[in-house]
């Protein structure tokens, strides 16, 4: 059987349009698989189906759809996604009515449901994998519960004939899976084969990564062509061996060190990779350079799914308020130095309850603090101080103190800024994978 051709047109919510269009017009793929669901994001969009419940899907799913959904239809190239977020099936009467608008009619959408498993998670007593607590502790803060689904339901809306699949929370890597279960008619206990089509899937998940995006670092590692980087096409046969190209002549490039930099990403044990299908083992990979942007990646194997399923449960944790603002030219250190002692006063004088604060100078130890910055002097500094609290109001008043350094602190301080902001939160539970149920839902436009 021939290989099949998968194309990333996405590695995160915001990513760029235009190397999804490259991909769509001459990627001659197969498959274009848009990964645009972090951690945070979904309970962020719960939030907003909250407020509106014709919302909830990624809000660059329109302009993502009206740009691909053509040339995807020309070349018979098959889109899966998980930009439904809190509401696929939103998404996919959204997607539906953009291709009645593009005059691709016969076109047919399915929707992934059954990742939110809210109710089951809060009546449940789940400890907390991060903090070691309960679920329940966290009382009405809990504002949503989603289970990383496997690769099976997106599989079936292949089989029934999904032109475009939308899901919610899935295992990123079984975005990718899924067209290669369904095209090559993959068993479901074939280990060895579900974790190469995971490791092919973690490759490509990051879209621009693989092919040198967040790689480059000037004068160590160049790439060339970052305005324009092309995204990548894994090339995978029924064996699950994949190799990573890119459109010929895009920007960025395909290299040993760039696929061995994506192999590790976010990767805790390379023999243990935990998937909701498979529990997929990269410690015997082997890459080799093939061509020109062009690297093959074999040894991947896998064991039988743990049947737990990772559940991402967002929560309001809580509110930051924030001010900033510049002081430049001669003594900038010493008077932003000054300018933090007087709003830490000003924040216990005024009895500001906050169970954190932070007091930065951005430029000189706001990253890595006192320890690592030395000594240099730089000529323009920016302070910050940022508190979390548990009110909106009690947050507001961290960055008033910072406004009133314009005339109430040292010399020349201008371009203050202040926010107070909710904070939603993310912690993660294990559950049963049978308290997840999924479902698929035909729509044809």
């Amino acid at each position: 059987m021939k290989p099949i051709r998968l194309g990333a047109g996405a590695g995160y919510a915001g990513d760029r349009i235009e190397p999804a269009i490259e991909l769509a017009e001459h990627g001659a793929l197969d498959y274009l698989v848009f990964e645009c669901l972090a951690e945070r994001t979904i309970a962020l969009a719960q939030q907003a189906r909250l407020r509106d419940p014709a919302a909830g899907y990624d809000p660059l799913l329109e302009a993502r759809m009206r740009a691909v959904l053509e040339p995807c239809r020309k070349h018979g190239t098959r889109i899966v996604t998980n930009m439904g977020a809190a509401n696929p099936l939103a998404a996919a009467e959204k997607t539906r009515a953009i291709a009645r608008d593009l005059g691709l009619s016969g076109l047919t959408i399915a929707a992934v449901t059954g990742d939110d498993v809210l109710e089951a998670v809060a009546a449940g007593d789940h400890e907390i994998l991060e903090t070691g607590g309960r679920v329940r502790d966290l009382g009405n803060r809990v504002i949503s519960a989603n289970a990383y689904l496997g690769a099976g339901p997106i599989a079936e809306a292949l089989a029934r004939g999904a032109d475009v699949v939308i899901t919610g929370r899935v295992g990123d890597p079984a975005l990718f899976l899924a067209p290669l279960i369904h095209a090559f008619g993959w068993a479901m206990d074939d280990w060895d084969r579900l974790g190469r089509g995971t490791l092919a899937g973690h490759l490509l998940e990051c879209a621009g990564q693989v092919t040198g995006g967040y790689f480059a670092d000037p004068g160590v590692k160049d790439v060339a062509g970052l305005a324009r980087l092309g995204f990548p096409i894994g090339i995978v046969t029924e064996d699950g061996d994949i190799e990573i190209t890119k459109v010929p002549g895009s920007g960025g490039q395909v290299t040993l060190a760039t696929c061995k930099e994506q192999l590790l990403y976010e990767v805790h044990d390379p023999a243990r990779y935990l998937q909701p299908d498979v529990v997929a083992d990269f410690s015997q990979v082997s890459m080799e350079a093939v061509g020109p942007d062009r690297v093959r990646v074999t040894g991947g194997r896998g064991a039988p799914a743990t049947g737990l399923l990772k559940v991402s449960v967002g929560l309001i944790d809580s509110y930051v308020g924030e001010g900033q603002i510049s002081y430049a030219g001669p003594g900038a250190t010493a008077r932003s130095r000054l300018a933090l002692d007087i709003v830490r006063e000003r924040l216990e004088v005024t009895g500001v309850r906050a169970s954190e604060l932070r007091f930065d100078l951005i430029g000189v130890d706001s990253l890595h603090g006192p320890r690592l910055a030395g000594d240099t002097e730089p000529y323009e500094v920016r302070i910050r101080v940022a508190g979390r609290c548990d009110s909106l109001g009690e947050a507001a008043r961290i960055g008033n103190e910072v406004e009133t350094l314009y005339t109430n602190g040292p010399a020349g301080g201008g371009g203050a800024w202040k926010s107070a902001r909710e904070v939603v939160g993310v912690v993660s539970v294990l559950v049963p994978a049978s308290l997840a149920r999924p479902s698929v839902r035909m729509f044809e436009a």
